[in-house]
């Protein structure tokens, strides 16, 4: 392994510092290129400060895709354009018509960075990540134009007063809701609910109006179609303001970024599937040749992580937490095989989906906000 580079020094200016002396005026750390930086090895990004790296949008993958959305945009006869910037995470800044977007997706390079430390890209895909764009601009165009203070907007959506939740709890046959990004992300608070019923809205041959015949979430969709109809060749009651956590000024490292990342996505979980996990591996001295359970759910990890995460919609990284604890728990008990292979993995990833959803219904599923 290449031995980690060290950052570049701050240069001093001035005098020296001694008696008398003036103070030294530091002089901003200048940013680092993709060339600098995109064959660094992890170690050697972790140790890079955010503010470090100089990434433009111009270029990048990034750029069709904004340049999509704008153009969905104008197809609604919207003149709102919103003005986007790169941070740390996806975010529209409370009262700022602007999208934040995370500086992941401005370089293969710190994709795949986030890919191993998350175990997924969020809106990594050009699909997905127009999804996340749509839903943003969802909230971007409502601050635009001051939308929370329509009487008709509180009366379908609920109170943008209402505090934000740590977790949520939703209720995945609700038709109160319409579905857009995963984890019926509209139910965790009244403004991702118009976020999430803009995306539906703005996106292409979503054909809305038929597939929630009959919803409840109708009648928001058509509040949505009168709405921007309304707005339709109006410029913004709003200007677009300065960007909020920009690159520059993230003075975190790429490790700290995601050491708190990882925490805020990880769970705790008791050791109340011991049943189930007894149920389905077994400590009885008869299996003692079988292959132990821990070694068994290691060697097939990501896959039924996969499947799970196909099942569920839930984090990637989430998941691995619960199946971590779940293996360190299969190895404390001593657990061994006691079926056939193939039968004893697709009964654990249902075990495992079981553990994840119920950590959903319960209230502790972490969002994103």
């Amino acid at each position: 392994m290449a031995a980690v580079a060290e950052p570049r020094a701050a240069v001093l200016s001035g005098e020296a510092e001694g008696a008398g002396a003036p103070r030294a005026k530091r002089r901003r750390r200048p940013r680092l290129t993709a060339s600098e930086w995109g064959t660094w090895d992890d170690a050697q990004l972790l140790s890079l400060r955010i503010s470090d790296l100089e990434l433009p949008l111009e270029g990048s993958e990034l750029e069709p895709r904004i340049a999509q959305l704008y153009a969905e945009l104008a197809a609604r006869g919207l003149e709102f354009r919103p003005h986007c910037w790169l941070s740390d995470e996806w975010f529209t800044p409370d009262g700022v018509p602007g999208i934040a977007i995370p500086f992941y997706l401005a370089h293969p390079r710190l994709s795949r960075l986030e890919q191993r430390q998350m175990l997924e890209v969020e809106g990594g895909t050009q699909e997905w990540c127009l999804k996340i764009m749509r839903h943003e601009a969802g909230h971007a165009i409502e601050n635009a134009f001051g939308l929370r203070r329509r009487a008709r907007r509180r009366e379908l959506f609920g109170s943008t007063r209402v505090p934000y939740p740590e977790f949520y709890a939703p209720r995945p046959y609700s038709k109160s809701f319409v579905i857009h990004l995963d984890s019926w992300y509209a139910q965790s608070h009244p403004d991702e609910d118009f976020a999430e019923t803009f995306a539906v809205w703005l996106t292409p041959e979503s054909q809305w109006r038929e597939r929630y015949q009959g919803w409840p979430a109708l009648k928001k969709l058509e509040y949505m179609d009168e709405l921007m109809g309304s707005l339709a060749g109006k410029a913004p009651t709003l200007p677009p303001g300065e960007p909020v956590d920009p690159l520059h000024s993230l003075r975190k490292t790429l490790r700290r970024h995601y050491e708190t990342k990882r925490a805020h996505y990880g769970v705790d979980h008791p050791d109340f599937y011991d049943r189930d996990l007894r149920r389905l591996f077994s400590e009885d001295s008869a299996y003692a040749r079988e292959a132990t359970a821990a070694s068994f759910l290691s060697r097939h990890r990501r896959e039924i992580r996969q499947m799970v995460g196909r099942w569920t919609n839930e984090y990637q990284y989430t998941i691995d937490r619960v199946l971590d604890s779940m293996i360190v728990r299969c190895r404390q008990l001593n657990l061994r095989l006691a079926t056939p292979p193939e039968h004893a993995r697709l009964e654990f990833a249902v075990l495992l989906t079981v553990q994840t959803m119920n950590y959903l219904h319960s209230g502790r599923h972490r969002v994103a906000l």
